[in-house]
């Protein structure tokens, strides 16, 4: 009798411990390497998030969390491996609003859409800057509006490739402001810059960080910012929403950090309460801002913020008739 007793104990402590073990499982996340994917080449304004991001991640979640660098497809390649990865937490993106919510909305080859993801919060934004090569004969925005608008078809504005955030930008520009000018897509924005340095280009769209060094130099002609606020880092560059014409002119560059569909809540909860705290990091904050980027409350309603902008974006879309 005691041999059974004590048979019937041991399958019990057994039992409760199997039905424990994901707990305990769960409790121990992380414990190896965390990747967080980049969808572009090292260098660029992504991929700066992508890396300080993860610095901060990892001092908070106690385990290595590395980049790794998928170029190609407008961030779409990158993106779709995280789409595409298993939800254990040990795979996310750090993506731009182009991968994450336009890409969707131009091309017929992107097969991922918002909900293969898990969004775990918004890291920073930053403006676009319309700009005037100092060939144009223009100063400021209103100088810009009444020029295009007396010779309609005559002048064009470049951006760093059709369906990309700039484009959109300056589809917005010509729809609030009723203009007609062309688009010139360029693959990427070193050869829309030698344009616009060059006087080859009378107008162009740049993400704030890669014009404000020619901006600042007088190589080009800052109009207007993109977003319905001044950027801090550039307070003395008016939004383009200061002028009663373009007053609904609200679009930038953002950055979010998403996981695959699906991510179980208690490694959901351990990242997202990390990245909380990684937005009130003063030292997090120095470094976006010196990028010429905003950090993000901790309070956006992550989920709520993409609806708006998918929204967005597919109205800029059709009104431009956008389609790869």
């Amino acid at each position: 009798m005691q041999t059974i007793s004590f048979l019937r104990r041991t399958a019990l402590a057994c039992g409760m411990a199997l039905l424990a073990a994901p707990a305990f499982a769960q409790d121990a996340y992380p414990s190896k390497p965390i990747t967080i994917v980049v969808g572009y080449p090292p260098g660029g304004s992504t991929d700066l998030t992508g890396r300080t991001v993860a610095t901060e991640l990892s001092a908070r979640l106690g385990v290595p969390v590395v980049i790794e660098n998928i170029g190609g497809a407008g961030g779409a390649i990158g993106a779709q491996k995280v789409a595409n990865a298993a939800p254990d937490g040990y795979t996310f993106l750090v993506g731009a609003s182009n991968e994450i919510a336009i890409n969707k909305l131009v091309t017929k080859k992107v097969k991922y859409d918002v909900k293969d993801f898990t969004a775990i919060g918004l890291i920073a934004s930053q403006p676009l800057v319309l700009v005037a090569s100092t060939g144009s004969g223009v100063k400021n925005l209103a100088e810009f509006t009444q020029k295009v608008s007396k010779n309609p078809g005559k002048f064009s504005y470049g951006s760093s490739g059709v369906g990309t955030s700039l484009h959109l930008a300056g589809e917005m520009v010509k729809e609030q402001g009723k203009l007609f000018m062309t688009h010139i897509p360029y693959r990427g924005v070193a050869p829309l810059t030698n344009d616009l340095l060059g006087n080859n280009l009378e107008y162009g769209v740049f993400v704030l960080s890669s014009g404000l060094p020619h901006i600042k130099s007088g190589k080009v002609i800052a109009l207007g910012t993109t977003e319905a606020k001044r950027s801090p880092t550039t307070p003395d560059i008016p939004a383009l929403a200061e002028s009663p014409q373009y007053k609904n002119v609200d679009i930038g560059v953002w950055f979010a950090l998403m996981g695959p569909a699906h991510l179980p809540k208690p490694v959901f909860d351990k990242v997202k309460k990390a990245l909380n705290e990684t937005l009130q990091s003063p030292e997090f904050k120095k470094k976006m801002e010196a990028s010429g980027s905003t950090v993000a409350a901790p309070s956006v309603n992550i989920d709520q913020f993409l609806a708006a902008e998918v929204a967005k974006y597919k109205k800029i879309v059709e009104f431009a008739k956008i389609e790869e």
